[in-house]
Parts: C-alpha cells; sequence; structure tokens
C-alpha cells in the first residue's frame, strides 16, 4: 500500500491552472456552470440526513471537510450556508489562491496544503466532501480509507467522478478537451475513472454506506446541469460511516 496518494503530474497540472480558479470564463467555468447542482445535491441530503429546520443556514454547526478543494470554488457556498468549513489541497498554490479568496471576502475558512492521510487534526467532520477528485488520485483505496477515518460514526460523505465508460471517453475527453475545449487538454485520463460499482466496493470496505447515486448531465439548451438517473458519465454519491 501506498504512503500517500498525491499524483504529482495531477497537482502540477491543477497547479499550474489556480490562477484561474475564481474567473467563470476561464479554464474552471465547467466547475463554475457545476457547482449550483452539487451544492443543490448536497444540501437536500444534508437536510433530510440530519433533519435540518434552518433553510437559509442549513449547515449551522456542521463540521465540513472539503478534499482536493482547488481555490475553494465549492468550499465557499457551503461555509455561506452556515457551515464550519475546512479544505485541504494537495497544490500549495491552489491553497494560496483559497486563503487570499476567503480573506477578501472575509470568510473564516481553514485551509490546509495536505492530502488526507497527511491531515494531522484530532477532529472529525460531520460531513466530508470529495468532489472531482478520485479520478485524480493514486491508490483509490488508501484515498478513500484515509479519508473515511476523518469522517465521524454516522457522517456522511459525498463522492462525485466519472465513470468508466466509453460514452465518458468520448464526451468527457474527446468532447470536452478537444471538440469544445470546456478543459484543457490532458485535464483527465480515462484509465483513472473510477465505476460506481468499483467506488462503492471500496467505500464498503472502508465502512462506507451507499445511500444514494445520481448522473450528472449537461442541458444544453438551457445551459445548465441536471440530476438524473443515469450515471454513465458524470455521477455523484452519498455514502454514510457506518
Amino acid at each position: 500500500m501506498a504512503n500517500n496518494t498525491i499524483n504529482k503530474e495531477e497537482i502540477e497540472k491543477f497547479s499550474n491552472l489556480a490562477d484561474e480558479w475564481w474567473d467563470p470564463e476561464g479554464n474552471f467555468k465547467p466547475l463554475h456552470k457545476f457547482n449550483p447542482i452539487r451544492i443543490e445535491y448536497i444540501k437536500n441530503h444534508l437536510i433530510k440526513e440530519f433533519k435540518i429546520k434552518n433553510k437559509d443556514k442549513p449547515f449551522l454547526n456542521l463540521e465540513i471537510l472539503d478534499i482536493g478543494c482547488g481555490g475553494g470554488l465549492l468550499t465557499e457556498p457551503m461555509y455561506r450556508l452556515g457551515g464550519k468549513l475546512t479544505g485541504i489541497d494537495a497544490s500549495k498554490k491552489n491553497i494560496t489562491i483559497a486563503k487570499i479568496h476567503a480573506k477578501k471576502n472575509n470568510l473564516k475558512i481553514k485551509y490546509f496544503c495536505c492530502s488526507p492521510e497527511n491531515f494531522k487534526q484530532k477532529k472529525k467532520f460531520d460531513v466530508i466532501l470529495n468532489m472531482e477528485v478520485v479520478e485524480h488520485v493514486d491508490d483509490l483505496n488508501y484515498f478513500i480509507k484515509s479519508s473515511a477515518s476523518l469522517l465521524k460514526k454516522n457522517g456522511i460523505m459525498f463522492i462525485a467522478t466519472l465513470n468508466k465508460t466509453l460514452k465518458s471517453y468520448f464526451l468527457a475527453i474527446i468532447g470536452a478537451e478537444y471538440v469544445l475545449n470546456w478543459l484543457p487538454v490532458g485535464t483527465h485520463d480515462w484509465f483513472k475513472f473510477v465505476e460506481p460499482i468499483k467506488l462503492e466496493t471500496v467505500c464498503k470496505q472502508n465502512k462506507l454506506s451507499l445511500s444514494s447515486i445520481k448522473g450528472l448531465k449537461y442541458n444544453v439548451l438551457q445551459d445548465r446541469w441536471e440530476i438524473n438517473n443515469n450515471t454513465d458519465v458524470n455521477y455523484i454519491s452519498k455514502f454514510k460511516k457506518i
């Protein structure tokens, strides 16, 4: 078993783009468009899971860890919804950008440059976000194990990633990177994509029980992402620690 999950080539790739995190028309434009549907899925499930009644600040008092937080695109909305946010990323440049942006907006988010296996915190979290990160790590099992060790019992982990299908190869790589230029060429490695059954198996081995899985599809006509039941390409899932 590896003693870390960091893929240096992947980290360098995203570090080189770090200055563009908060540019809605830059290289992270797809993530800016992706954010609303991710937030909706997370919000709906946490309200139901924790029987939350405060709809304005639904994450109030929830300790939330955003793993692979990048420049803080998802971390900040989670904070604005009331959560106590911590973000970690293996790219020092990403964390620098995230810290600067949070400080500029007076957001009290804790950011650390590390991977989950190197995150030395005694406290455990109510919620962990692993969004669009598992397809970029080395040793999936060790990554999930390390992430799960930071989660409280009955805590919730959300994982969003790409399925390993021919359809995902043509849409997420050929289409998004080469034809539409949504992403820089080389952003994704199809061989690192994760089938839902593999993700569920690895999570189960680490005491994480699957309770929801949905597909995510881009609606070209309405220029927005939607949740559906087709997990052939992008999918998002919710796991509970047992």
